[in-house]
């Protein structure tokens, strides 16, 4: 049903009835006003649509337009030459398509939104004014009127007759201002009819005149269209008649590869791996080498075939002479050594199987090697890094890996000094030693065979990490920033013999095994660290400085496993020396208080004078483990026979530890506050079984006591408190992080290093 008609002559009147007439003539107003609203939003977004469409179709055109196909021959076809050029007459199609699209686009502008605009902001806008005026008069008339008739009669007469002139004045503005907002409504109500509309069927005719278009294009490409479809038919039919033939002749090459082989110039080409010599030791690259025997000329294109590109300059060379490498001389397999007449030196080559090496020496008219029946100048049963010392740790990481990976306390927990000595002396027989056996007997104990491979790298002449380098290593694990002493020791452990970084690369790639197994056999890299730093990177001279740089070694451990594939396999980037990375350290740590990990955390009482040159030797080595291996076998055995003894030289470290008899010294990485390298070995949320033996002074059995700080602590974590010696922390108790307290100063609860304090 329609609106009802507003009559002027009931302006005057002003009813009921014609106010409920009014508002709905009102709301008819407010819901065009909104949907006009909404459709303005909806085409602006379709224009915004259109254009990126336009776009996305335009940038597809450009892509059709830029690919040019290449067939195989030197020669195309008809058919071809059309299918070629189809794709840039498909982008000259879908542009010309575009170029109408984007006229249609502005002109929506023009002819939809602008009007639709214009319509609602003069019109539907104007009868919003108009209506606030007559509300704003309808509330004058009506307070004047009512003002008007609360007049006394007993007024002046000339009073009475100023009010009612007045209030005609405001009847006769209300009635005018009504007749207007009427006049108004309605005319809107009428002028949408046409000027709403219109707009619309403006907007489609332009839609029509862009799909017209595309019909005429279509239309003048329907020629071209029917050439392409027959030549791409042709073209299937040609390579549905070639396929068999292709196919069968693969069959041929896949059967008997040597016989349909190319002839080439060469003799012999193909991949060999070249070593190459770096600063800080060698590398193996590989080269598509090819060799001419008339010429005697050998050319090396070092090439990466899953990168696809060549790493480096072309090589030429003139053989000089081949032979082929001794098995025993080269960890590598398949290598052969090239003499050259142009280039000094030996070009060590490794081919891809023995196979392949036979017939490059073929090629190369090589020889075999002059074997020397002289012994070995080593004496038998010295550990040194050759080939038995590399067989022996092999099979040590084989057997820990294969049988023993998860046991708790691994390498921490140490096995019967007989039986050790034992099994390394089977290890080191020359006649055992050569056998293909990679296996240990399962005879042997996990800890016999940790402890036998953590002494045979005792035994060395020297340290695996060297003495002339154990400074440096000092030096570096001191440095302030992390990634610098990644950096430094990188640099270092490239610096190494060759044998001594394969024996440590062997070794930390076990080690990091062993760690990612922490869940169940408890050695973290912070305990891998405490067991294995004095035994890699042990001092030359037994010394009280030397004693206090034990947890830089362990420090020094724990970066090698965490970051030994990029440390191993990876050449080290030019670095400062560590002058100048020290002096920066020093002018940056005179500025601040020193923190938790410059602060001395555990002293050692030497051995005396008088006792054994060889028991001093193995003091360093030996002192860490078996003061925690003790504790660890009665924590893990508390309830079974006890353990063998261990060696005498094992027990000559004495621990001075302030007011804590029976608590193990615990010392907090500076590289990982939660991350000690002295752990604990049960898990943090599980309970701690305890000794028979153990004395109720440990702290972890004596929660919620108050402490003495011992030393002063800077904070280096938000979890951590600071605090100068001689501060005193209540609510002390075990926190979740091995060597770690949680106690309160000042009202605020944090973390504190457990041996800088005592229990008060």
């Amino acid at each position: 049903m329609g609106l009802p008609a507003l009559e002027f002559s009931e302006c005057c009147l002003d009813s009921p009835q014609f106010r409920e007439r009014l508002r709905s003539h009102e709301a008819e107003l407010e819901k065009t006003n909104k949907f006009i609203k909404e459709l303005i939003k909806d085409g602006k977004s379709l224009v915004a649509a259109l254009k990126n469409l336009s776009a996305a179709k335009r940038k597809f055109a450009d892509s059709l337009n830029e690919f040019k196909f290449r067939c195989i021959g030197d020669a195309e076809t008809d058919d071809e030459i059309c299918i070629a050029k189809s794709l840039q007459e498909f982008a000259t199609v879908l542009r010309n398509l575009e170029d109408e699209r984007m006229r249609m686009i502005e002109n929506a502008s023009e002819v939809l939104i602008t009007p639709l605009e214009k319509f609602r902001k003069e019109q539907i806008g104007a009868a919003k004014d108009a209506k606030k005026k007559y509300d704003k008069e309808t509330e004058k008339y009506c307070g004047v009127l009512e003002k008007h008739l609360n007049l006394s009669s007993k007024k002046k007469e000339s009073q009475l007759q100023e009010a009612d002139s007045q209030v005609d004045l405001v009847r006769q503005h209300f009635y005018e201002v009504s007749l207007e907002y009427v006049f108004k409504v309605q005319e809107v109500q009428e002028r949408k009819m046409f000027e709403f509309v219109e707009p619309l069927l403006a907007f489609l005719q332009g839609l029509f005149t862009f799909y017209h278009h595309g019909y005429e294009l279509a239309k003048d490409f329907s020629d071209f269209k029917t050439e392409l479809t027959i030549s791409i038919q042709n073209t299937r039919n040609r390579f549905e008649g070639t396929r068999s033939e292709v196919e069968s002749l693969m069959k041929k090459m896949k059967e008997n590869p040597h016989e349909h082989k190319n002839i080439s110039p060469y003799t012999m080409e193909g991949y060999l791996y070249v070593q190459e010599k770096r600063h800080f030791g060698t590398s193996w690259v590989k080269h598509y080498c090819t060799y001419q025997r008339e010429s005697k000329r050998i050319t090396m294109v070092p090439f990466d075939q899953k990168s696809g590109g060549k790493g480096g300059e072309d090589e030429a060379v003139i053989l000089k002479s081949c032979t082929r490498r001794k098995t025993d001389s080269i960890e590598k397999r398949f290598c052969f050594d090239v003499e050259a007449v142009d280039r000094p030196g030996v070009i060590t080559m490794q081919a891809l199987s023995e196979e392949d090496r036979r017939l490059w020496m073929e090629a190369m008219d090589g020889r075999e090697p002059v074997y020397n029946s002289n012994k070995d100048n080593q004496s038998e049963g010295t550990a040194q890094l050759d080939n038995i010392g590399f067989s022996i740790i092999k099979k040590c990481i084989h057997a820990v890996e294969t049988r023993g990976i998860n046991e708790q306390g691994l390498y921490r927990i140490v096995g019967v000094n007989s039986r050790v000595q034992k099994l390394l002396s089977i290890l080191m027989d020359p006649k055992t030693a050569t056998e293909t056996e990679t296996e240990i007997c399962a005879e042997w104990e996990i800890k016999t065979i940790t402890s036998a491979l953590k002494t045979y790298l005792r035994m060395l002449p020297g340290p695996l990490m060297m003495y002339q380098f154990q400074r440096s290593f000092i030096k570096a694990a001191k440095l302030e920033n992390q990634e610098s002493r990644v950096s430094e020791i990188h640099s270092l452990v490239h610096r190494l013999p060759e044998k001594n970084r394969q024996m440590l690369h062997l070794l930390m790639n076990h080690l990091a095994k062993v760690a990612n197994n922490h869940k169940q056999n408890l050695m973290t890299v912070a305990n891998l660290g405490v067991v294995f730093g004095p035994t890699l990177l042990r001092p030359q001279e037994e010394t009280v400085a030397a004693i206090m740089d034990i947890k830089f070694q362990n420090i020094v451990i724990e970066i090698l496993i965490e970051n030994h594939e990029k440390i191993f396999n990876t050449v080290p980037e030019a670095l400062p020396s560590n002058s100048q990375l020290l002096l920066s350290r020093k002018k940056s740590t005179d500025s601040k208080p020193p923190s938790c990990s410059e602060r001395p955390l555990t002293l050692f009482h030497t051995a005396q004078p008088n006792e054994q040159q060889e028991n001093r030797n193995s003091l360093i080595n030996s002192s860490l483990e078996s003061v925690i291996s003790s504790n660890v076998n009665s924590f893990l055995n508390s309830n079974s026979a006890p353990q063998p003894s261990l060696n005498s030289s094992d027990l000559e470290l004495e621990v001075i530890k302030p007011n804590r008899p029976n608590s193990l010294p615990q010392n907090p990485s500076p590289t990982s506050p939660l991350s000690p390298s002295w752990p604990m070995f049960s898990a943090p949320s599980s309970p701690m079984p305890t000794s028979s033996t153990s004395s109720d002074s440990s702290p972890i059995s004596s929660p919620l006591r108050k402490a003495r700080a011992l030393y002063a602590c800077k904070a280096e974590h938000d979890s951590e408190l600071s605090f100068t010696a001689g501060t005193v922390f209540d609510n002390v108790h075990p926190s979740q992080e091995p060597g770690w307290l949680e106690g309160t100063l000042n009202g605020k609860t944090g973390l504190i290093p457990e041996n800088y304090v005592e229990f008060l």
